[in-house]
């Protein structure tokens, strides 16, 4: 299989107040828009993949499936962490130093998804791997 681009879906149950989290609150750029209501969606920019929310009639909404997490890499996890906190964010875990070597700390967006925000050390594995 040769994938050529990576998409999250998002079926948003607050299509403007999701939006507003992830362009307004986390700063993501728009990549693409699409259709008029009830089925619109906004594609963001998601490093090397993209951010696809849609809007969902509230009747087809489900909460966010159990154990499923988005995983984003910063550069600076403080930095973030206080512009998020600016941006009037709840910080659910704030950062800490794991076990496996990765700083992190947890956000939630308006429907409960779970965000993990990675700062990747200048002395761990990932840093020195150049695959």
């Amino acid at each position: 299989m040769e994938v050529l681009a990576t998409r999250v879906l998002l079926q948003a149950r607050d299509f403007d107040a999701t939006l507003a989290f992830y362009e307004a609150a986390l700063g993501l750029h728009r990549f693409r828009e699409f259709g008029a209501p009830p089925h619109r969606g906004v594609v963001f920019f998601l490093g090397g993949g993209y951010l696809e929310v849609t809007e969902t009639p509230s009747e087809d909404a489900s909460d966010p499936p159990h154990g499923v997490r988005v995983w984003l890499q910063v550069r600076d996890l403080d930095a973030v962490v206080a512009e998020l906190r600016g941006a009037g964010v709840a910080i659910t875990e704030p950062p800490e130093h794991k076990p496996w070597g990765l700083i992190e700390a947890t956000v939630h967006d308006p429907d409960g998804l779970p965000l993990i925000l990675v700062e990747i050390p200048e002395d761990h594995p990932m840093r020195r791997d150049t695959r």
